[in-house]
């Protein structure tokens, strides 16, 4: 069966995110309570993906490294977008990443309550944070399409037992260097022994319109360029399906990696079902 490696130290997978850091994303995200850039939103919910990755893969010995992760970012240039001692890096082993944050931010205070009728005190959140959002320039999709295939084409030479890569694209506009459909169709043709690469695409909203995620089928997007990532999108596999029911999803055989009008509930969501890969030895 495709997509069924064993995911271990000695056979690790890899998670290679492109970031649409173009002009656009300074406008805010649709949903929630409180304004936020899009830019803002992805880089939170992808930094947080990352901790909660590290903390995972903790053992006694450490963060063993059954993932190597990427964070390629698009706009005025394509190309990594690492901070810190990580920085000009295409792919880290997930140990690497773990120890070197760019920094530990600390956010705003929340409430906690301690002991039984305890009074309600502050408590400032620390996170780490690998990398900082930006906003500027066109959106090169081809481009970044064709970096991630160059990347994971020279990662998959050195590991062509492993559970196949995913790419996950998170992105609110057309590709301003020409039409994607080629070079998302040459990404998606690497293959391990285990299958074909992952392609997912989400495309974020400024409005507060219902989100479509993961469909299986394209009749109910509402434009062509939607339609275009939909369907250079890879189907989730059977085990992605059966996570996504943690999100109270239940997705049909065909359901794509896709997610239109996404808001910031729908990306973190979005994001743990398209990471969903089982098996960590």
């Amino acid at each position: 069966m495709p997509y069924s490696a064993e995911i271990s130290r000695a056979n690790p997978t890899c998670f290679l995110f492109l970031i649409d850091q173009s002009e656009s994303m300074r406008e805010h995200i649709g949903g929630g309570d409180m304004p936020m850039q899009k830019a803002e939103a992805v880089a939170d919910a992808v930094n947080r993906l990352l901790s909660e990755l590290s903390i995972k893969c903790a053992k006694e010995d450490g963060v063993r490294d059954y993932f190597h992760v990427g964070v390629i970012g698009y706009g005025a240039a394509v190309g990594p977008i690492f901070d810190g001692p990580l920085a000009g890096r295409d792919l880290v082993p997930l140990s690497e990443v773990a120890a070197q944050p760019a920094r530990i931010e600390e956010r705003a205070p929340r409430t906690a309550r301690r002991g039984r009728g305890g009074t309600a005190t502050k408590q400032a959140v620390k996170v780490p944070t690998w990398f900082s959002p930006v906003a500027y320039g066109d959106t090169p999709m081809c481009a970044a399409f064709t970096k991630a295939r160059t990347v994971l084409g020279a990662w998959l030479a050195e590991h062509p037992g492993a559970f196949p890569p995913i790419v996950l694209n998170i992105t609110d506009g057309e590709s301003t260097d020409g039409d994607p459909s080629a070079a998302a169709e040459a990404l998606r043709n690497l293959t391990s022994s285990d299958g074909h690469v992952l392609l997912f695409n989400l495309h974020l909203s400024s409005d507060q319109s219902d989100p479509i995620v993961f469909p299986a089928i394209d009749a109910t997007l509402p434009d062509e360029y939607a339609r275009l990532l939909f369907r250079v999108s890879s189907p989730l596999p059977e085990d992605m399906r059966t996570a996504a029911r943690r999100h109270d999803l239940s997705l049909v055989e065909g359901a794509r990696g896709f997610a239109f009008n996404a808001d910031i509930s729908s990306v973190v969501r979005f994001l743990d079902v398209g990471t969903q890969v089982m098996d960590l030895r």
